[in-house]
């Protein structure tokens, strides 16, 4: 999901960062007073690497507060302490420089796929034929060509998915946010869409920040990978994942990577200090 820039620049100075996290927290409080501590402490910094597509994965059990801190990234949800800039601005509220895919499908109803992926390039006032030339583009992108007119009711969750994601990248975020994007999905859909996010972050130049709890998941898609702390969350680890000669289906069975998936296992459910 992309909104027009609220962002508010607080230094001209380009920044080597692309997105940095600093003392972030986040405390929710109900109508009946009582709060509940969702992040704490939190720091995260994510390299600006022009030219290199990079999948960041955040890593950690259900209901820890991943999704708060994407949120928050994505501006849906003001921090109760701490600030996150991307590319050095301060993030303020929603902006065109992040884009967002939910779990949830989020294409509307009443618009074919061309007209879906299309919507943010319309309410720009971006030219037809322009248009027209960047939704061929992410369609093909997103292996949906043959679907422009299609409506969602008559996909499936895989391909309402890829809607929702070729929707996003048109509008060239600096950041593509994804909130557990594949939990819904069939186990063979699901391997087909991680094989796509590593195709578009790389074709694309893409960064991407998943949040994830499948361990699995996280090791094939991953370029970094960050373990977080059970709620309140923060980062424990950060673990740098090897550059596979080639990632496919008979991966998730070698050797290198079962021991990076029983490193971050252990690292996911470790008891010592600071551990979950």
């Amino acid at each position: 999901m992309s909104s027009p820039a609220t962002t508010t620049a607080t230094s001209t100075a380009a920044s080597t960062m692309k997105l940095e996290v600093k003392d972030l927290g986040v405390t929710y409080v109900r109508s009946d007073g009582q709060a509940t501590e969702a992040v704490r402490d939190m720091d995260l910094e994510v390299p600006d690497k022009p030219g290199v597509g990079e999948v960041i994965v955040l890593l950690g059990p259900s209901g820890c507060g991943k999704s708060t801190v994407l949120k928050a990234i994505a501006g849906l949800l003001r921090p109760t302490k701490g600030t996150i800039k991307v590319g050095g601005v301060l993030v303020e509220s929603v902006g065109a420089d992040r884009g967002m895919v939910f779990q949830q499908y989020t294409s509307f109803g009443w618009l074919t796929v061309r007209d879906n992926v299309a919507y943010g390039l319309k309410l720009k006032g971006v030219p037809e034929a322009e248009r027209k030339d960047r939704v061929d583009h992410y369609l093909k992108l997103v292996q949906l060509q043959d679907y422009g007119a299609y409506y969602p009711k008559q996909l499936s969750g895989g391909m309402k998915q890829r809607v929702a994601i070729a929707r996003t990248l048109i509008n060239r975020p600096k950041l593509l946010l994804m909130d557990e994007p594949f939990g819904a999905l069939d186990p063979q859909t699901r391997w087909d869409m991680q094989t796509l996010i590593l195709d578009i972050a790389h074709k694309e130049d893409n960064t991407i920040v998943l949040v994830t709890h499948d361990v699995s998941e996280a090791v094939y898609v991953a370029d970094h990978c960050y373990v977080l702390d059970r709620r309140p969350t923060r980062v424990l680890h950060k673990v740098d994942v090897p550059v596979f000669g080639q990632r496919n289906a008979a991966l998730k069975a070698a050797p290198e990577f079962r021991a990076v998936e029983k490193q971050l296992l252990d690292l996911v459910y470790s008891k010592g200090p600071g551990g979950v």
